[in-house]
């Protein structure tokens, strides 16, 4: 049987792509006051982005329930003998501990393999899509799990952001804090390294901070996978894939939006990508 590969909605796959590589995607859980939805259920990107703008309180994030990945394993047990469950870094969310908890209410009738990214968004993403694509080629859980562990220390993220206020309210903001009380007009440029928030340049202004990730990304390039990602600007991403396709015209890329959860963090104005070295 093939190994199936479940991850969680902080990979923001595009849900199309999931579909096509059969990967089965757990969302994380978004509160707006007493309003509580299933990150990717009930609330369009928009509507979410609109409701971050125009609401005073910033919106509460919360990992699934353990219960929620016990009966995902199960579902996928009656089809399957062995998966890989591959989740946002540790460091940032309760949610790769929830799906151990899952796994350990089981029993012993499939084999879940339970791997900690230490990263997140399509860095998440990429992990679960080449997982998706060595099952597919026939690979055991084992060489699975092997592959991802390897395939993270491989993973590089670059993310401008107009502020660093919604990670600093969401709790969020890992090493970058040395940066609070000094930014005033510059813009950040962050990164994800051992699973937590890490700064990588200042840069005085948006549109240079833009261009800074252009270069970034050039400098990976060719990849063995790459993601585009945005949060409100699909131009600003769109000008970024049209630079990766100037520069490797062979390069396959994939482009995803920053759900909710991520959406809650990186606030509006974020450009961002995800190369698999």
């Amino acid at each position: 049987m093939t190994v199936k590969i479940v991850t969680d909605s902080t990979s923001d796959l595009p849900h199309e792509l999931a579909q096509e590589l059969g990967i089965t995607v757990v969302p994380l859980n978004v509160h707006f006051g007493t309003d509580t939805f299933r990150d990717g259920e009930g609330m369009t990107a928009d509507q979410f982005y609109h409701r971050l703008l125009t609401n005073p309180s910033l919106p509460k994030t919360s990992a699934p329930s353990p219960g929620l990945f016990r009966d995902c394993y199960a579902r996928l047990g009656s089809e399957t003998s062995e998966i890989v469950s591959i989740h946002i870094s540790s460091k940032l969310s309760g949610t790769y501990e929830a799906a151990l908890t899952g796994r350990r209410d089981l029993g012993d009738d499939c084999r879940v393999e339970v791997i900690d990214s230490q990263t997140v968004t399509m860095g998440l993403g990429l992990l679960a899509v080449m997982a998706a694509k060595a099952a597919r080629q026939g690979a055991n859980l084992d060489e699975v799990s092997g592959l991802v562990r390897d395939a993270a220390l491989r993973v590089f993220m670059a993310s401008t952001l107009d502020s660093l206020e919604y990670l600093q309210r969401g709790g969020r903001i890992g090493r970058a804090q040395a940066w609070l009380g000094s930014l005033l007009s510059i813009k950040p440029i962050i990164s994800v390294a051992e699973g937590e928030v890490v700064p990588l340049e200042r840069v005085r202004t948006y549109s240079k901070a833009v261009a800074r990730v252009h270069e970034l990304l050039e400098a990976q390039l060719p990849a063995k996978e790459l993601a585009v990602m945005y949060s409100t600007d699909p131009g600003e991403a769109e000008r970024l894939i049209t630079h990766v396709r100037e520069s490797a015209p062979q390069q396959p890329v994939y482009v995803a939006r920053f759900g909710p959860v991520l959406g809650t963090y990186m606030g509006p104005d974020c450009l961002a990508f995800a190369a698999l070295r």
